[in-house]
């Protein structure tokens, strides 16, 4: 079996080597890029499963970079940054990040923020689809049920073998953790979600992201591009003060 991959961003050779020592124990190869430009290079040549990212780069902005891979690569990418600031946060997700860890942090709160990651899906083999209908809500999705057929209600068609979504037909790109959020949601037709339950099973850990405000800047994500995708369909509502609910047959 192959070993994962990762790559380290980070021009702080002391902080860099930290990261490519933790990750070369857990089994990682690892390579380290200095600067974006070498990042992205080495990124799109070796397409890692991981990737620890600075923002604070001597030749491009980090958000850029995470920006450039997501046009690439959808592996694991998590912000490793001194930017403390809530909208750096925010600004890092809303490009595609999975975490954001801020600095100065505990190689152990990294080695947990990456266990919880790849305990999430990762199929690339094709499987059946779940078309969205006015079923009844069910506790659990079913990964292997016999696809359903499309009543009228809903656009929207959800793979998850394949880990693809189409509306009319047509793909639309999420990130892996708008899809993880939306199969989620598409689990559970009907019924209101809290934040915190969204970010138990789209994290997989005890140990998620220290601000709900992640998972209202993924699904702010995920619903724009379903939003552009179908016109005026919105099929997630946000119920205040709650959490999310995923309407199958919405106005």
């Amino acid at each position: 079996m192959n070993a994962r991959t990762a790559v380290v961003v980070e021009d702080d050779h002391d902080v860099g080597d930290a990261i490519s020592q933790l990750l070369d124990q857990a089994g990682f190869d690892v390579t380290v890029a200095r600067t974006g430009g070498e990042a992205l290079t080495v990124i799109g040549e070796a397409r890692p499963d991981l990737v620890t990212l600075d923002l604070t780069l001597p030749d491009i902005d980090g958000v850029e970079v995470c920006r450039q891979i997501r046009t690439v690569s959808d592996c694991y990418v998590i912000v490793v940054s001194g930017r403390t600031a809530e909208v750096d946060r925010l600004i890092g997700l809303e490009v595609g990040a999975d975490d954001y860890l801020v600095k100065p942090f505990s190689m152990r709160e990294l080695q947990a923020r990456v266990a919880a990651l790849f305990r999430r899906p990762r199929s690339s083999e094709p499987g059946p689809a779940t078309a969205v209908t006015a079923a009844p809500p069910v506790a659990d999705p079913v990964p292997d049920a016999d696809p359903t057929s499309m009543d009228g209600c809903s656009d929207l068609t959800l793979n998850r073998g394949s880990r693809e979504v189409l509306v009319s037909g047509r793909e639309v790109d999420l990130t892996r953790t708008e899809f993880d959020l939306l199969a989620h949601l598409v689990g559970h037709p009907g019924v209101v979600v809290p934040r915190e339950e969204l970010m138990r099973a789209v994290w997989a850990s005890d140990f998620v992201p220290d601000s709900t405000h992640v998972v209202d800047v993924h699904l702010a994500n995920l619903r724009r591009k379903l939003r552009s995708a179908a016109g005026s369909n919105q099929w997630i509502r946000t119920i205040r003060g709650v959490g999310f609910r995923f309407d199958p047959c919405c106005p």
